[in-house]
């Protein structure tokens, strides 16, 4: 089957200002998979978007492409998603099966080459990358690759989950480790903003605390309970994310995990939380960001899955596809 054009535009590789990359892979998901299925449901989805935007005009007429979903990495997931449940069940604790972990561990490496690869090439292109996963482990390869081509970039990252653990379960490409992965192993990230955080454990907590003593890399957090004491007020949100923005450098890597937005926007999501921003707080987010002058060198929308039961079109999936639409507009 032909792969349908993102918002039913078919649009020229040469006209295109940002570039769409769907990951669909979801083995290390810890709750439930689903995930892998966000690439294709995001892009049907964009079939009922009206193209108008109160707030950021056209966005289309940036060009807008979505290159081919490459099928392999969707089976790849499915391969190793038993050896990573195995994992995720013992939560390390003996037995482990360490050919399991290998395997899941390999598999995500390979997701994760191509992901860089694609992403440079995108770069070298002159226009922006967006990935669309996907769990939230595929952007690292994104990130490596801004982070090459920009020389020094920041991340904004707006989630309900830090994503701080080391390691989770001895998957080194966790989705759980996605931004201690990027901290640690990528030079070129020199900080890190978190938005929307109101789950996590100890451990991340400490990291985020010593993370600019110890790696010379600030992590700068604003939790749930900061973004919803703000309430309706628009300018107290509005204030709140611009007092994140300056925590980091000129140029930007923004990731989206949909779980930062209230459940009932992403019920199927792989690891819901309660709480979270609204969808009007998200818009306002994306538009600080373009308010800000900060270059946008990437972006990534994760962890959007549509509803499991058979020819039921869930709101998930509607959610994410005017979400990415609208962070189309932080590209080139």
């Amino acid at each position: 089957m032909t792969q349908p054009d993102f918002l039913r535009l078919p649009t020229r590789r040469q006209d295109a200002g940002v570039v769409l990359v769907g990951v669909p892979y979801d083995a290390t998901t810890s709750y439930r998979p689903g995930t892998a299925c966000g690439p294709m449901a995001i892009l049907e989805a964009s079939s009922q978007i009206d193209l108008e935007d109160t707030r950021l005009g056209r966005i289309s007429d940036r060009g807008i492409l979505m290159d081919p979903i490459e099928g392999w990495i969707a089976e790849l997931s499915t391969a190793v998603r038993p050896d990573a449940e195995a994992l995720i069940e013992v939560e390390g604790e003996p037995p482990v099966d360490e050919d399991a972990r290998a395997r899941v561990n390999a598999a995500s490496e390979r997701v994760r080459g191509y992901v860089r690869e694609t992403v440079a090439g995108v770069l070298e292109e002159g226009k922006t990358p967006g990935l669309v996963g996907g769990e939230h482990s595929v952007p690292l390869g994104a990130i490596e690759a801004c982070a090459e081509h920009a020389g020094e970039i920041g991340i904004l990252q707006v989630d309900a989950h830090m994503d701080l653990r080391d390691a989770y379960c001895g998957l080194t490409h966790s989705h759980a480790s996605i931004m201690r992965n990027a901290l640690t192993m990528v030079p070129g990230v020199r900080a890190l903003a978190q938005v929307g955080i109101r789950d996590y454990c100890r451990e991340e907590l400490d990291f985020a605390r010593s993370a600019e003593a110890e790696l010379g890399k600030p992590v700068t957090t604003i939790f749930g309970e900061d973004v919803a004491d703000t309430g309706a007020d628009p300018v107290r949100f509005k204030t709140l994310v611009e007092r994140v923005l300056k925590s980091l450098p000129e140029t930007i890597y923004v990731t989206f995990d949909i779980d930062a937005l209230e459940v009932y926007l992403c019920p199927n999501t792989g690891t819901p939380v309660p709480g979270g921003l609204s969808f009007s707080q998200a818009a306002a987010l994306v538009k600080a960001v373009i308010d800000s002058g900060k270059q946008v060198v990437g972006f990534d929308l994760v962890e959007v899955a549509p509803d499991p039961k058979p020819g039921v079109r869930s709101i998930d999936a509607v959610v994410g596809a005017r979400l990415l639409y609208k962070m189309c507009a932080m590209g080139a």
